[in-house]
């Protein structure tokens, strides 16, 4: 009895210690591993309806079909209503009429994800469902646009750097957008509760790798209202739709 057990544990190391000598030059040499890789980390670009973003997760498994999630996000956001327009003025750069703030928002979730549908083979398409909550903050800097001012001397009117006003501006008197870093010093922050359901669609040709189209519906919400576009109200929710491509590996 004793002489079995003994046996089965010599056994047992041995065929571990195997494995572990012979994954990563298997891995080296192109060949794939039906194995549960216990951790994930992807890189994801995207874009949505209202901007385009960055994106690190961090996925551990909780089970075969269940992984928890950390997230990071980096993404700008436009209002609906913008359209880059252009002066006559020869040079100018093109701007948006009308805008108050240019946004950056960050931010942080954590979430779970399922598989729906297990991959039969490499060659088909593994189905997940995933969702996320957290926070982050939106970044706020005033659009800067480039006015004529007079000169008292007389001569000639010169270009002029500023802060757009909806009061004392019409499309007319602007002639370009002014340079990014104006307006740096005046930054505004936002916090931001975010929430975010989606779908992604695995294709991998092996086992530790991971490449995916991800696409779903993300809502954040604003306790303090957020001004983009003059003559429209600040806003304390945004609903967008995103799709994305997901790239990354897997670890033991």
């Amino acid at each position: 009895m004793y002489l079995k057990r003994i046996v089965f544990i010599f056994t047992l190391i041995t065929s571990v210690k195997a494995f572990s000598q012979s994954a990563p030059e298997a891995l080296k040499q192109g060949q794939d591993l039906n194995v549960l890789y216990r951790h994930e980390g992807t890189f994801k670009i995207f874009a949505h309806t209202r901007g385009y973003g960055i994106g690190y997760r961090r996925g551990k498994h909780i089970s075969a079909k269940t992984k928890s999630l950390l997230e990071f996000e980096g993404l700008n956001l436009r209002h609906p209503k913008e359209i880059k327009v252009k002066s006559s003025d020869e040079g100018s750069k093109r701007f948006v009429y009308g805008k108050i703030n240019n946004v950056a928002l960050l931010r942080i979730g954590t979430g779970i994800q399922n598989v729906l549908y297990k991959r039969a083979d490499r060659k088909s398409v593994e189905i997940r469902c995933s969702y996320i909550i957290g926070g982050g903050l939106a970044v706020a800097k005033p659009y800067y646009v480039l006015t004529f001012r007079n000169d008292p001397t007389g001569s000639s009117p010169t270009k002029q750097s500023v802060k757009y006003n909806e009061e004392t501006f019409n499309q007319d008197s602007v002639i370009g957008r002014g340079p990014f870093l104006d307006g740096i010093d005046e930054l505004q922050l936002y916090p931001v509760i975010h929430g975010k359901l989606n779908m992604s669609f695995e294709y991998a040709p092996y086992s530790h790798w991971v490449r995916a189209i991800e696409t779903g519906v993300s809502c954040d919400y604003y306790p303090r209202a957020i001004p983009i576009m003059a003559r429209n109200p600040a806003e304390n929710i945004v609903v967008t739709l995103y799709v994305g491509f997901v790239f990354g590996k897997k670890w033991f």
